[in-house]
Parts: C-alpha cells; structure tokens; sequence
C-alpha cells in the first residue's frame, strides 16, 4: 500500500488573511486577529483593552482610519480580512457622530466574535490539487489544512472521481479553517478514530496543547494487519502570537507520548506524519530543534527521509542537484513534512519519495523551479497545488 502525507492548503475556500501574495499583510492581519479574540475572553476589559481591540479592528479592516477618526467599514465583507459577530449583547457602538467605541466592559456583557474572511480557493489550482492526488494515487493519505469533512467529501466526490471510500476529518482547535483529515480507499476499515482535541497544555493553564488536534486512527487493512495512523499539523512558525517553538517541542513531545502509550500497547506498525511546521538546522542538519522527541538522538522512530528505499526527488530534472525539502523552494531548512515510522514498519518500505510536480517553488514565487519539473497547466505561484509538495512511502504490508 501507498502510504502519503500532503498539505493542501485549504481545497475549496481559505481565509484571506493566509492567501494573500503580500505575506508581511497576512501575518499583520493574523496577528491582530488572534490578539482581538484573546482579549475579547478577558472577564473585565481594562481601557487598554478597549483601545488594543480597537486598535485590532482597524488593522483587520472592521473599522476604518480616517483624517477625521475612525468608522465601521461600510464594505467589510468585501474588502476587510475579518467580520465581527455580535450574536448577542451589544459590543460596539457606532453613532453617527462620533467614533465608534466599545460599550461592553467584560466578557459577560455580550457573544460573539471576530472570524476571519475567507474567499475561493483559486480554480485551477484546485485542479491542481486533485492532480497531485490522483497522481500520487495513495491508498492511505493525511490531508493537512482542509476545511472540514463535508469539503474533504466534495473534493473527492467533483474532483477525484470518487477515488477514496473514506473521507474522515476531526475538527481541531484552529479557528480558521485549516483540519486535518484522511482519504482512505474503501478496502481499508477504520476500526476506531480517537481525538486528542482536547489535551491541556501543560505550561499554560486553561489552555489546548494542539494547534489543530493529533487524531488517531487505528485501521484495518485488506489482508487483517492493523495499521496506526498518528496525523500532525504542528504549531506554525509564525511569531504573530509570540515563538512558537516552546509550544511546538510540547507539541512533539506529546506526539511521542502517544506513540509510546501506543507501543507498549503492543502496537508494531505505527506511522506520525503531517505538517510538522520546522526543518531541521540547516548548519547541522541531524539536529531538529523543537522536534527532539519525534527525530532527536535516541528516538525509536525512523523517518522516510533515511532509508535507503526513500528517493528525494520524485521527478528529478538533470542536475545533479538534490533538494531535500518539502516547502518553497526546498532547502533542508524547508522540510516541514514527515513521514515517520516504528521499525518494524520501516522495514516494510519499498520504496518512497517527494512528488513536487505540483509545486511552484522558484525563487520569491516569482519564477518557476530550476530543479523540478511542474506540470504544463501550472505557470504562476496562484495556479500551484500547494505550498508543499506531497511525501510518501510504498509499503508491503
């Protein structure tokens, strides 16, 4: 069986804020965004407070700075990065005037919410997608930032011929949009699927531990071999909420708990793959700060990246020139996604590789790649796949 890990990147629509081709707008956008909802749950809102979120909706495009002060964006759906709902209670009051200024002092004084705006995900690069897809013809693949499972049901209904019998998704923790889910083809059984939604974050009380979830199936193969799926969308390395990479080594940590609790369950073929969000140090490259316990020294999981099976390039131009990643243009700093096995399932690899045609990738997404080919359709960065290239492993089970 075929055995693959791909981020999508959304399949159908995505939030404006992570598709724009200004990456410095995005991050500012994200940025006010997550401050905005972190503060809007403080049970009293200081004068500070007020003035941060105010200051968070006028970047987020809800209000709108003018010579004479500030006021609600009268076009918000079309042109700001997110809507405010107030579903209950009253939040802002904007009158006539003067300028807009919360009335609410707490938590308790109103619902509702700041959500970011999303827009269609670009046709043919949706094409795309489903091309890499039905190209890489996988038996077994996670799927890294879907919208939900009804998206993941459609894509491969329209798109996919109804390729796969299975279409699973778990909601996770992220706001935005961005699951993870499983294709399965129909002769696969999944016997029972368990979420870790919900795991407290050890150094922040109150707090989930995952950016998404860490969703674990256990599945049944044709022939009656159980296979344990562990699927991974680490915390990003954006700074828009402060360093992620405290929380993505609790993360990984975690990760390799459950895969230990697996183990000496009596479980041999286990996989962890997905996005794990960090490559390794590009001036050492066996060291992968942050993912220690998932590819440190000592760890007992093997990655694909190791094996001799395992071929960098899937579909190689002439150059004598491998690129080890997984991201962009794929520098060893770029491998962000794994596929990582117990040994007695390494020792079933056949065979393995990166299946970039799919992925733009040339210098600032300006050029196409010097060291991949692409395929014809695909001739600017908004027509891509994805981000990502596609990871998989052939094995025989």
């Amino acid at each position: 069986m075929r055995l693959a890990t791909f981020n999508v990147e959304n399949l159908f629509a995505r939030a404006k804020a992570m598709d724009t081709t200004v990456r410095d707008e995005g991050q500012t956008a994200l940025s006010a965004f997550e401050t905005f909802n972190r503060i809007a749950a403080n049970q009293t809102y200081t004068p500070q407070d007020k003035t941060d979120m105010l200051d968070a909706l006028v970047t987020l495009g809800v209000l709108v700075q003018t010579r004479e002060g500030r006021r609600l964006n009268a076009r918000q759906f079309d042109t700001a990065w997110a809507l405010l709902r107030e579903n209950r209670g009253d939040f802002l009051a904007a009158p006539a005037n003067a300028e807009p200024h919360i009335v609410a002092n707490g938590r308790g004084d109103w619902t509702g919410w700041v959500e970011l705006t999303v827009e269609p995900v670009d046709e043919l690069g949706t094409r795309m997608t489903a091309r890499v897809i039905t190209d890489l013809a996988a038996d077994a693949i996670c799927l890294v930032e879907a919208e939900n499972r009804p998206a993941l049901a459609r894509f491969n209904d329209q798109l996919l011929g109804g390729r796969y019998g299975h279409a699973m998704l778990v909601d996770g923790n992220d706001p935005r949009g961005i699951d993870v889910g499983l294709y399965l083809n129909a002769e696969i059984e999944i016997d029972w699927v368990r979420s870790h939604v919900d795991v407290p974050d050890p150094a922040v009380p109150g707090k989930r531990l995952f950016s998404r979830d860490c969703p674990l199936y256990k599945l049944r193969l044709p022939g009656g071999t159980d296979l344990y799926l562990l699927l991974n969308h680490l915390k990003s390395q954006s700074f828009a909420s402060g360093d992620p990479d405290p929380l993505r080594t609790r993360q990984s940590t975690e990760v390799r708990a459950i895969y230990d609790r697996l183990r000496a369950g009596g479980a041999d073929y286990v996989a962890v793959l997905g996005d794990f969000n960090k490559g390794p140090d590009r001036r050492d490259p066996k060291q992968h700060p942050t993912l220690e316990a998932l590819l440190g020294s000592g760890t007992p999981l093997v990655s694909c990246y190791d094996l001799e099976a395992f071929d960098q390039l899937f579909d190689p131009k002439d150059t004598g020139r491998e690129r080890p990643g997984t991201f962009q243009t794929c520098s060893i700093s770029n491998r962000l996604d794994y596929i990582l096995l117990s040994p007695e399932l390494a020792a079933k690899v056949t065979g393995g590789g990166v299946f970039r045609k799919g992925l733009w990738g040339g210098p600032d997404n300006k050029k196409p790649p010097k060291l991949w080919s692409v395929y014809p359709e695909l001739d600017a960065a908004k027509h891509a796949a994805s981000d990502h290239a596609a990871v998989w492993v052939d094995l025989d089970l």
